[in-house]
């Protein structure tokens, strides 16, 4: 037996939260415009933000006290009844199909879910692996501002002083 609810509904602590909210922010509101101190704006804004904020617990309020029958929440909640004449023959056949297909492919060596396969180029997924087990070559620096002749850079990948050229693109002095 459900129990029932009268007045507020289920969720009477939101409403007297958004209606806490509501006077709080309209007394706020109301000091800033009619107390004559040097923050008023401050107050007004406040208080606008404050009126604002009871919308959540307004929403939180009427949502919760939304009521929905059992039988409506059947396909949203998976409570499907077995034999629903031909849409449950269909819905089970297509479980039946999909799943022997996804289980084909896992036999068959497909590339788990998550993972792309690159169209047209006919690289295996072997081949992919290799490719990206290779040494990647270090990387380019370029200078920023004026070359001078002691000037040298490290890059963070690679160990060793990589020697600026005096033909590297110079930008702007910093």
């Amino acid at each position: 037996m459900e129990p029932t609810y009268r007045g507020l509904g289920r969720c009477s602590c939101a409403f007297w939260l958004a209606v806490s909210f509501d006077i709080f922010g309209l007394l706020v509101l109301l000091i800033g415009v009619f107390a004559d101190i040097f923050f008023y704006d401050f107050l007004i804004y406040a208080g606008a933000i404050i009126i604002f904020l009871s919308l959540v617990w307004w929403v939180f309020w009427y949502t919760g006290n939304i009521e929905v029958p059992p039988e409506e929440l059947e396909d949203d909640v998976g409570l499907l009844k077995k034999e629903r004449g031909i849409a449950g023959a269909v819905r089970r056949l297509s479980s039946r199909l999909s799943n022997s297909v996804r289980n084909s492919l896992r036999r068959n060596g497909a590339p788990p879910r998550g993972v792309a396969r690159r169209a047209g180029t006919g690289l295996s997924t072997t081949h992919m692996r290799d490719a990206q087990q290779q040494p990647k070559p270090p990387p380019v620096v370029l200078t920023m501002g004026p070359l001078y002749e002691d000037m040298h850079t490290v890059s963070a990948s690679v160990d060793t002083d990589i020697p600026v050229p005096h033909t590297a693109t110079e930008t702007s002095a910093i």
